[in-house]
């Protein structure tokens, strides 16, 4: 598997969930594999790296690549061949879907993303 393309719907507002998938503290509360996730920045932009520790203590190291506050960011891995883009759309001013779509250059994808993963984040936040 090259990509991996998965949608939900969070009964939450865009700018809620766009807040709470960018803090790297939230992480490892929905992402299971992570144990903790950190920024160079204190409000995430454009050209923010992110750094995130596995549950084998392997560091990984990411760049925001492009960024439209509430609507979404992408970021690529330091070795250039994985991305990952979140889109976020406004489906009422309560509600939002969310778009994650991971994709690799070259190989496969070794762990992809599950429903189940992004039906953790939608739990916490609801």
């Amino acid at each position: 598997m090259k990509q991996n393309k998965l949608v939900i719907q969070i009964n939450r507002p865009v700018n809620k969930v766009f807040l709470f998938v960018l803090n790297p503290k939230n992480t490892p509360l929905w992402i299971d594999s992570i144990i903790k996730e950190e920024a160079n920045e204190k409000l995430p932009k454009l050209g923010t790296i992110y750094r995130n520790v596995n549950r084998n203590g392997v560091w990984s190291e990411y760049l925001i690549t492009s960024f439209d506050k509430n609507k979404m960011f992408e970021m690529i891995s330091k070795d250039n061949n994985y991305h990952v883009r979140y889109t976020l759309k406004v489906l009422n001013g309560k509600s939002t879907e969310l778009e994650y779509f991971e994709w690799v250059s070259k190989g496969k994808l070794n762990e992809p993303f599950t429903l189940e993963i992004l039906e953790k984040l939608k739990n916490i936040l609801e």
